[in-house]
């Protein structure tokens, strides 16, 4: 049972579990004797893969088994890393979105097409019973998150600080923003909504964190960790989705599309929409415009027809 001094009532037994009863890992080699074997994981509430040098291979058959039986029994099942290679290898990943340490991503979607793969950027990712992360800190966002569910977010934050403690101690400012970063867990989605309500504006990071109540460092992850792309990015997106939109169902000058959608100039709007679409503004509206008119004289034909 595992109890740490400042969180007494915070108990979890963690077992460390291998089919062969050691594992050796790290440069230079790291040996470790695993007092349980897979029948520990029966009664497991929350299995955690972490990661392997021998990622690449199928695991042994009876790992995979074990791995299925425990999703098959309702149990969290969690990755770290290239842990995430052996939950795909057993298929419990097929159809769902999942992330590894980011310089093996294409080499998951290679072996595994069958995952859909999450691109570069985004810490964890969570599709239904099964959390993955990306790397060393993608692993700490991961199980900082799973102590938050089962104890909530001072618990998670004061974790965090213990954790943080022996290797920043000088830091205290760091430890403080971090414990806020940990702490603020807020969806993002207000920040979202008023943003793309806000488009004719020239928004910054600090105007987005300012409404978001976060540090401009915390905004960016919680933007990245739910859309999969940093802020101003989203915003870009968010324009360029709402020129399209006036585009398409307006006679509205380009100069005021440029303006109404927060690119400020025509020369603005036309290098980030030809760059984005690879199409000119005008092009596109009167590709869509052309695209309408035929259906709408096909429609006409088919009334006259009948």
């Amino acid at each position: 049972m595992a109890v740490t001094p400042v969180l007494p009532r915070v108990p979890y037994e963690v077992r460390i579990c291998s089919s062969t009863g050691s594992v050796t890992t790290g440069e230079p080699p790291l040996g470790l004797t695993t007092p349980w074997g897979l029948q520990a994981l029966d009664d497991a509430d929350t299995v955690l893969v972490t990661g392997h040098e021998a990622f690449r291979e199928p695991p042994p058959p009876e790992v995979a088994d074990a791995l299925r039986a425990c999703v098959e029994r309702g149990c969290r099942t969690a990755a770290i890393g290239t842990g995430t290679f052996t939950l795909a290898a057993t298929g419990i990943l097929d159809g769902r979105w999942a992330t590894t340490a980011w310089p093996n991503l294409p080499e998951l979607a290679r072996l595994h097409p069958q995952v859909e793969v999450v691109p570069v950027g985004t810490p964890s990712v969570e599709d239904g019973p099964f959390l993955t992360a990306a790397g060393l800190f993608g692993g700490l966002d991961l199980c900082v998150d799973l102590v938050e569910r089962d104890h909530g977010v001072q618990t998670a934050a004061t974790t965090v600080r213990q954790l943080m403690t022996p290797l920043h101690d000088s830091a205290v400012t760091d430890r403080e923003e971090l414990e806020r970063e940990i702490t603020d867990r807020t969806d993002i989605g207000p920040t979202r909504a008023w943003a793309e309500a806000n488009l004719h504006r020239p928004l910054t990071l600090s105007d987005m964190a300012a409404h978001a109540r976060v540090s401009v460092s915390s905004l960016t992850r919680r933007f990245r960790a739910q859309t999969g792309l940093p802020p101003l990015q989203f915003l870009l997106r968010a324009r360029l989705h709402k020129a399209q939109l006036l585009l398409e169902n307006t006679h509205t000058p380009i100069d005021r599309i440029a303006v109404q959608s927060g690119f400020g100039s025509p020369a603005n709007l036309r290098h980030h929409f030809h760059r984005l679409t690879g199409m000119t503004p005008s092009a596109y509206r009167g590709m869509f415009h052309g695209f309408a008119a035929m259906v709408s004289m096909t429609g006409q034909e088919d009334g006259e027809e009948r």
